[in-house]
């Protein structure tokens, strides 16, 4: 029996699954973060949160040897220094290497041609149409991009916290709830502790959660923060249509991150989206680990309908 395999490979943990000739998924596996490779250690993180899950997805699978009709491994970061790693782990006659905007398309859409906007620390949007062509908007960083990401909305809202320091800026009781979080003094203490290693990009980006509770309490300077969040992120998503999608073409738009955890922010951002009516906004249809075994089975000319598919929570 043939068999494929699909892993994704974040920032916080690492997800194998393998499935058979008919999109049973039959392996399951998980272990921790492998997206940094650069130096030894990182190689050897590498090597071991991927062998680790792909280990458990083989062993529930009964597969006595790694090798796969098709296989597609996503990473956070990029493919880039991988495919060599890989190929100290696994064979395939079928083989991608890629990117994590790939395969959570993949997943989101369930494989057919689509536009994602993932919002979490960060901000991108990938898309691919029906002929296979790809494109991308966002996701240059913290510094240069990002817009609408996690980071993103706390920096907006901090420094609508410092304007109304500074006396040109209305209230908003984002100040007070900051200024516990991080155990500061004022807003000025507030801000250089932000610079401070005790509070890394993920960090400062999960305070983006507190904006979305003082939104939902009435806060308007929170809300006008989430509302420009959102038009940014559809702004992104337009970009990529226009590169791939005629103006009529259906174009399935799907959000995806911790951001749009946010019930006020994917309104505001469904609305955007469906102002074009050749928009669908959908939800994902599967996570980013079903996304790269699509892919494996599409790289070696199959289309299958998943089943038996393991939550990737």
């Amino acid at each position: 029996m043939k068999l494929f395999l699909g892993v994704d490979g974040g920032q916080s943990s690492t997800t194998a699954l393998i499935g058979d000739e008919t999109g049973r998924v039959v392996g399951h596996g998980r272990s921790g973060p492998c997206n940094h490779v650069g130096a030894a250690e990182g190689r050897a993180k590498f090597l071991s949160a991927v062998g680790v899950s792909l280990r458990q997805a083989m062993d529930q699978a009964g597969a006595a040897e790694a090798r796969f009709e098709g296989a597609c491994l996503g990473f956070s970061g990029g493919p880039a220094d991988k495919e060599a790693l890989v190929d100290e782990l696994l064979s395939a006659a079928h083989l991608i290497v890629t990117h994590d905007a790939r395969i959570a398309l993949a997943g989101a859409t369930a494989g057919e041609p689509g536009i994602i906007v993932i919002a979490g620390t960060g901000s991108i949007a990938f898309g691919r149409n029906a002929r296979m062509e790809m494109g991308r908007a966002g996701g240059w960083g913290y510094l240069f991009g990002d817009e609408g990401g996690g980071f993103d909305i706390t920096r907006k809202a901090l420094r609508a916290i410092l304007k109304h320091e500074e006396g040109w800026g209305g209230a908003t009781s984002l100040r007070e709830v900051f200024l516990q979080e991080a155990g500061a003094r004022n807003a000025n203490d507030l801000m250089h502790r932000f610079y401070t290693s005790e509070w890394p990009r993920p960090r400062i980006a999960a305070l983006a959660k507190r904006v979305d509770e003082a939104a939902i309490a009435g806060d308007s300077v929170a809300h006008q923060v989430l509302h420009q969040a959102a038009l940014d992120l559809a702004e992104i998503a337009g970009a990529v249509r226009a590169k791939l999608f005629a103006p009529a073409e259906i174009a399935h738009i799907a959000p995806v991150g911790s951001v749009f955890r946010s019930a006020i922010l994917q309104q505001h951002f469904k609305r955007q989206v469906d102002r074009n009516p050749a928009n669908w906004f959908t939800q994902p249809k599967h996570g980013p680990a079903a996304g790269a075994l699509l892919e494996a089975y599409h790289a070696a000319g199959l289309r299958v309908r998943l089943t038996d598919l393991p939550s990737e929570k």
